[in-house]
Order: C-alpha cells, then structure tokens, then sequence
C-alpha cells in the first residue's frame, strides 16, 4: 500500500495537510479557502471524491476557517472529539450535524484504509489535538501546534517514520521583534508554540533509524524563516555529534506553496 504525505499550507495564515494511500486520502485541517484545497488537489490529480474526510486538530481560525464550506461544498464528514467540536460549533454555525463526527482520544478508529490516533497536546484552546496515522508498518505523526512535548504526546512523535512537527519560532527574532509583551509570552508559553531550538533538541535527543522524514511546520511569518529553522536544527544535530548524511529527509513546509508529495513504502 502507497503512504502519501503532502501539506497544501502550513502557518499561522492557514495549514491543510493531506495523506493518501492511492486509493482514497483524508485531510488534516482545513485552515485554507476551500477553493484553494480543491484547486491543489486538483493540481496533484488527487480527486476530491477520494477524500474520505477531514481531521481537525482545534478550533483556532487557522486551522478551521475553510472547513465550513469545504464540508458543505464537498458533502464530507470531519473527525475530531466532542471538546473540539463544542468550541467549534456555535448557533451560527452552518456544519450540518450530518458531517459531525466524534472521535476518542488515544483509541485506534480506521478511516480510508488508515489506522489513526488523537493524541491530546498542550496548547491554548479548549482541546488541541495532534494524529498519529499508521498504514501497515508505516506510521505519520502530525503536530503543529504545541507549546512543549508532554509524556503524552511523546511517545507518538518518537514513533513516527515520518514527523510533521511546528518549529514555529527564531527565539531571538521573537524576542527582538514588535510583537507586544503578552503576545510574546503566549507564544513561548509551555501553552504555546514550539521554537527552533526546543524542537532541535527534541529531535536530536531522539532521533533514531526509524525517522526517514522531518517536516518543519507552522513557522512564523514574522518570527522565523526556513533558513534559521534548518541552521538550528542542523547545528543542534552537530552539536551532539549527529551526522545526518541524508536520513532523515529534513523538510521546511512552506506557507502558502504545497510541499512534495512524500511516499513511503508500508
């Protein structure tokens, strides 16, 4: 069976991702313009008949704000827990119940020929939530948006052959950029999002055979760039005495541009 990963948008202006087996496919948020996901799938001659349904990681706008019409346009259902679908919904709300799905935490349920896991992570809304999605002996981690890795959620992201996790931040651009007070403790709060050198040196503390792939998600547009995130990353390995050689596959997942389309054999 094929394993196919790609991300339509990552950051804070939006993130969809979408994984795939050659047959039928889901997407992991939906944060873009429904036309923009339709025109990108379309683009990879992915059919939108094929998608099976939607994850939802939270209710930020980022992640939602095409959700809405992509269910109703596409008649799709999305998957996420009752938490995540209580901060979501609202009297104004267009999601039919018909496209409602509940989801457990950290239980198994199969959707599109994947075995898939929500997994609670620690960031600043009522439930966050990051997936860990297996097909055969393949197994995808996606976690964009978290302000540390708690005991929970690292078990699923040292699991992974290919990891989709935030390395949102350039501690020092943060610090030295406008952002006012409270915005910059949010973001560097244990609630918020991830900097280069946390996840670097997560990484690095546990990288091992298995991980084929890293992709660097959710930087910030005013606050990190792909060149600071990678130079991190690459001196916190060196640091360690870590020689890459190639494997893993380090990737920095851009803004606005669909990535490569990633296969892994399972």
């Amino acid at each position: 069976m094929n394993f196919n990963f790609c991300s339509l948008s990552s950051g804070s202006s939006g993130n969809c991702y979408y994984v795939g087996n050659g047959f039928h496919g889901i997407l992991i948020d939906a944060g873009i313009p429904a036309t923009s996901i339709r025109k990108f799938l379309r683009n990879m001659m992915i059919p939108m008949e094929t998608i099976m349904g939607v994850l939802i990681t939270h209710n930020h706008s980022d992640h939602i704000r095409g959700l809405e019409v992509l269910l109703r346009k596409n008649n799709l259902p999305a998957f996420t827990t009752r938490e995540v679908w209580n901060s979501i919904l609202s009297p104004h709300s267009r999601i039919s119940p018909d496209c409602i799905r509940e989801i457990p935490l950290i239980k198994k349920f199969h959707l599109a020929g994947f075995d898939i896991e929500a997994f609670p992570v620690c960031h600043d809304s009522p439930e966050t939530l990051g997936f860990h999605i297996v097909a055969g002996n393949r197994k995808l981690t996606i976690a964009t948006d978290l302000g540390h890795i708690c005991q929970t959620s690292a078990p699923y992201i040292k699991a992974a052959n290919l990891l989709v996790i935030e390395s949102n931040y350039d501690e020092l651009m943060l610090m030295n950029g406008g952002y006012p007070p409270f915005l910059k403790a949010r973001i560097k709060s244990d609630n918020g999002h991830l900097g280069n050198h946390q996840t670097s040196s997560f990484l690095a503390d546990n990288v091992s055979e298995n991980l084929t792939h890293i992709c660097l998600a959710h930087l910030s547009k005013n606050n990190n760039n792909p060149e600071k995130a990678l130079a991190t990353l690459y001196g916190t390995f060196a640091d360690r005495g870590i020689s890459l050689n190639g494997s893993p596959k380090i990737i920095v997942l851009e803004r606005n541009t669909p990535s490569e389309m990633i296969s892994l054999l399972s």
